[in-house]
């Protein structure tokens, strides 16, 4: 059960005369209804409250269909308006920016109570125009009467927790001035779900301006108990609300703990995946850097054919003596303080330019037609990536033309390449499923062997904090082709590669069945 679920049964026990047990030396309500009626026949000859246009003789309910549950003997059904001596709306105030006489609006009254940090003021030459009854009394109730989502809302007002002189309600809140009852009875009783739930089918009005009527309020049935019962009660409620609200904050952590478990669990499952620690290691893999050595043939072949530029500069990592140095153009240097963390011995470290090649993309000029109007070239952008589900990309929302294509920066990447947006944000990342072209809000990488897309995919996943860590711009964050290029990546054997990838996505596969 649900904290608020807990406090609904408790509080739809107590109305029903189910949370306390009942006193037979109890003075029965019925005696105190009459009690009431006499205070209210006294305060009207003494002109202090004005008698009810709708006042009658007529028994507090129509008749016992109208009665919603079974309550004790010694309890009565009334309304509202019989326990009380005033029931009215505020009136619209003439506002100012400082005075010290609070006006308490809608939004001052929430379920914690009264918020007077968002009371507005009123002026003070018309407060003459406020009879004193309108002025605000110790335990007056103030029930939202308007508005959608505010209606039915209530607090107590404690003159001990108001600092101000006088204070007055706007339009939008009644003020219900109870008689000879405890107020915080008659508040649980109008906070509790089986009167919240059906709140707004009282209202009367369009759905946007629905609003309670005085007639509404002042007829509104409700139970009541003998007074001492009443202050058992009330003893009894807020003897448990503490319990109720450390039973919700626990609920909280423990929801929000839920949500996060998956996607730390993720990371987590990563993290042992790029560090060597997922699967076993098999000392029949053919070592990570006899695969490097393809890729790095592979490269050569598409330079000498032309189809990749000659990089300015050209970088390989070595192991020598258990210490990792990168030579660049025939200077080596020591790398150990780079690299993050151990790594399998199968296994070997490299640069991602030295995976793949790291293209940019590029927007046609849209006010040129004939870079758009029927064409048949994918091309995506950051906001495409929103939609993808799951690892791979076809397409974004538009297409381009050829000649788009070769009047842009924007490049053609081949099926398998990986794009991923190094802006506004950084990190969205997917798998080409076929040949497409990209606007300028990505870094992608058109791998030299595809084979090691699947797992590459992952490492970029994990390591995108640290790749946003990179990146630079006051607009906006966005990181370079070049800084991208300079993440070291552990790769391990191909034969593993594969094994990490299938154990992460059964993995992952099992977190979303949790659900």
């Amino acid at each position: 059960m649900k904290a608020q679920q807990l406090k609904n049964a408790i509080l739809q026990l107590a109305i029903q005369g189910k949370l306390v047990p009942q006193d037979p030396n109890d003075e029965p309500a019925s005696v105190l209804l009459e009690k009431i009626k006499q205070e209210k026949e006294k305060l009207i000859a003494e002109g202090k409250i004005k008698k009810s246009k709708k006042a009658s003789d007529n028994p507090p309910y129509l008749n016992e269909s109208e009665l919603p549950f079974e309550i004790p003997e010694s309890w009565v059904w009334v309304r509202l308006g019989d326990i009380s001596s005033y029931i009215q709306r505020g009136k619209s105030p003439q506002y100012c920016t400082k005075s010290p006489f609070p006006v308490i609006s809608q939004k001052c009254i929430q379920w914690e109570g009264l918020k007077m940090e968002y009371a507005k003021f009123i002026t003070t030459d018309s407060l003459d125009k406020y009879a004193d009854i309108r002025f605000l009394k110790n335990k007056d109730l103030l029930w939202n009467s308007t508005g959608l989502g505010t209606l039915g809302r209530i607090a107590i007002y404690f003159e001990k927790l108001n600092s101000y002189e006088l204070s007055v309600v706007d339009s939008h809140v009644t003020v219900v001035r109870l008689l000879k009852v405890v107020p915080e009875y008659i508040y649980y009783y109008l906070s509790s779900y089986y009167v919240q739930s059906v709140i707004e089918d009282k209202a009367d009005g369009s759905t946007k301006q629905k609003e309670l009527s005085l007639a509404t309020i002042s007829g509104y049935l409700l139970p009541l108990p003998p007074l001492s019962e009443q202050k058992r009660i009330v003893a009894k409620i807020e003897e448990l609300l503490p319990f109720i609200e450390q039973y919700a904050k626990k609920e909280q952590e423990l929801t929000a703990l839920h949500q996060a478990f998956p996607e730390q669990l993720k990371k987590s499952i990563l993290q042992a995946a790029i560090q060597g620690k997922l699967t076993e290691q098999n000392p029949n893999d053919e070592p990570a850097v006899e695969l490097i050595k393809r890729i790095q043939m592979e490269k050569e072949r598409l330079i000498l054919e032309k189809k990749i530029k000659k990089p300015k500069q050209h970088s390989e990592i070595i192991v020598r003596d258990n210490f990792h140095y990168e030579i660049v153009d025939g200077v080596e240097r020591c790398i150990d303080d780079e690299i993050p963390f151990e790594i399998p011995e199968s296994w070997c470290w490299v640069k991602l330019n030295q995976l793949g090649e790291i293209v940019g993309g590029g927007t046609p000029k849209t006010d040129n037609d004939t870079n758009w109007s029927n064409g048949n070239i994918a091309w995506i952008t950051p906001a495409d990536m929103k939609n993808v589900k799951g690892k791979y990309i076809s397409h974004g929302e538009r297409y381009i033309t050829l000649e788009g294509l070769n009047s842009s920066s924007t490049r053609m990447l081949s099926a398998s390449s990986i794009v991923y947006s190094s802006r506004a944000p950084i990190g969205y990342i997917a798998i080409t499923n076929n040949t497409l072209c990209t606007n300028q809000g990505f870094k992608s990488i058109d791998l030299y062997n595809k084979s090691i897309v699947d797992y590459l995919y992952y490492g970029l996943i994990y390591f995108t904090p640290l790749i946003q860590s990179r990146a630079s711009g006051t607009t906006f964050k966005e990181i370079s082709g070049a800084d991208l290029g300079k993440i070291l990546i552990p790769i391990p054997p191909l034969s593993e590669q594969k094994r990490i990838v299938a154990k992460i996505e059964q993995l992952f596969l099992s977190l979303e069945n949790l659900g």
